[in-house]
């Protein structure tokens, strides 16, 4: 989600490849990007920013353990959106501008606290706590829009949007019973999330970072990624821990390191170098990181909690609604990488995808099944695909050595990381 900022955009593709690295704060320096700039560093306030958000993904998976049926997907969903969308604004603000001062630090603290009010929320959201979740989402938009006040024309791009119609949609929400604040919560979400494209030819005048977006998205990510541990261990920790118990929890830390394989090994540089290299570095982050990335942390809390109820007795039958979350999630997931790729490169993610594929194909096999042979079958498929991917990128930097040693010259296409499909 940009903003109606006046700077021009880099123009120009941008050639060589990017390495991706973790955050480093406390660097008195990152270099330079390719195209000459100083590269843009994550600060700590927007680290410490994050925490709050970790709370939030909790808060969610545990609106959606205790209601996983389709309305209950519908409705987690729902207040996830704004939850998501106050971050991506954050970041956004944070990535176009300095925001090491202190105006910008308690700008940025400010808006953690009404995340903070937001997660606190969520649990209640349906009920009596709906006009906390609305008020605080819209405290936040007007304190990113205030902290934006000096960029010419900010009220009519995204966070204008945020401000003058889905904060007092959510607002209004809150006041109604729960089928009509359903609808109106999910216009309010629909309206953020359109923003970003009714306003593209506004957003063509934003500068990002390029190395400064793939980062913060990474790191959102992981923090979705711990949700997972958590539904995880949260589970076993009240458990007997016998041999079956076990069992369970390792085949579950190996689909959640699966996952993250996936994406740090093989997608983390392409993405980043994608953003480097494109002539539209604002369709790039709208597409893979403000639409992408919503669907795959939304894949990874629905495999999060799947496992809560999972672990928790390993030799228990499954029902439609928990195997849903665990197969569906991780379908999500690894679909979205195909969608990814096509957006970056115009390539075909067939592995991925394929996956995909076989993983809903045998979701309604596993219903009846016992837990730990759900989670097996699912911890063998993605092993098996990161070992096919790993295979794929080997073969692929062999030819590439080769292709340098002949003398031919490395094209623009995406790092050795990301496996050509």
């Amino acid at each position: 989600m940009g903003t109606a900022g006046e700077p021009a955009e880099p123009g120009g593709a941008e050639s060589g490849r990017a390495e991706s690295g973790g955050p480093d704060p406390g660097a008195e320096s990152r270099g330079a990007e390719p195209g000459g700039t100083e590269e843009k560093r994550v600060t700590w306030a927007e680290l410490y920013f994050d925490l709050v958000f970790v709370f939030a993904i909790t808060q969610v998976s545990g609106l959606l353990h205790h209601h996983h049926d389709a309305i209950g997907l519908v409705r987690a969903l729902v207040v996830f959106v704004p939850v998501y969308w106050c971050w991506v604004g954050t970041t956004v603000q944070a990535n176009i501008r300095d925001v090491d001062n202190v105006r910008d630090r308690l700008g940025i603290l400010l808006v953690g606290l009404t995340g903070l009010f937001m997660a606190l929320a969520i649990p209640g959201a349906y009920g009596r706590r709906g006009v906390l979740l609305g008020g605080a989402y819209w405290l936040a938009r007007v304190v990113l829009l205030l902290l934006l006040a000096r960029v010419p024309g900010v009220w009519r791009g995204p966070y204008g949007v945020g401000v003058l119609v889905s904060g007092p949609l959510l607002v209004a929400g809150g006041l109604l019973p729960d089928g009509p604040r359903l609808a109106l919560w999910a216009t309010a979400a629909l309206c953020d999330l359109a923003a970003p494209l009714v306003f593209r030819r506004r957003l063509a005048k934003v500068a990002y970072h390029p190395a400064h977006m793939p980062e913060r998205f990474a790191l959102f990510l992981l923090v979705a990624l711990g949700e997972s541990i958590v539904g995880i261990g949260g589970t076993a920790a009240s458990a007997r821990l016998d041999a079956a118990e076990l069992a369970a929890v390792a085949v579950a830390f190996t689909i959640s390191a699966g996952l993250w394989w996936q994406y740090f090994v093989y997608a983390a540089d392409a993405m980043r170098h994608a953003v480097v290299v494109t002539g539209s570095r604002r369709d790039m982050v709208r597409r893979i990181f403000q639409y992408g990335h919503l669907a795959l942390v939304a894949g990874v809390i629905g495999v999060a909690v799947g496992f809560g109820e999972t672990v928790a007795d390993p030799w228990r039958a499954l029902g439609p609604g928990s195997v849903t979350l665990l197969y569906g999630g991780c379908g999500l997931y690894l679909l979205t990488f195909g969608y990814t790729r096509w957006m970056m490169f115009r390539q075909v993610a067939t592995t991925r995808i394929a996956a995909a594929v076989v993983v809903l194909a045998l979701l309604p096999a596993m219903v009846r099944l016992p837990a730990l042979v759900v989670l097996v079958t699912l911890a063998v498929l993605l092993v098996a695909l990161n070992g096919l991917e790993h295979l794929r990128v080997e073969r692929a930097a062999r030819s590439a050595r080769a292709a340098r040693s002949a003398g031919a010259s490395a094209p623009a296409s995406p790092p050795a990381s990301a496996p050509v499909e």
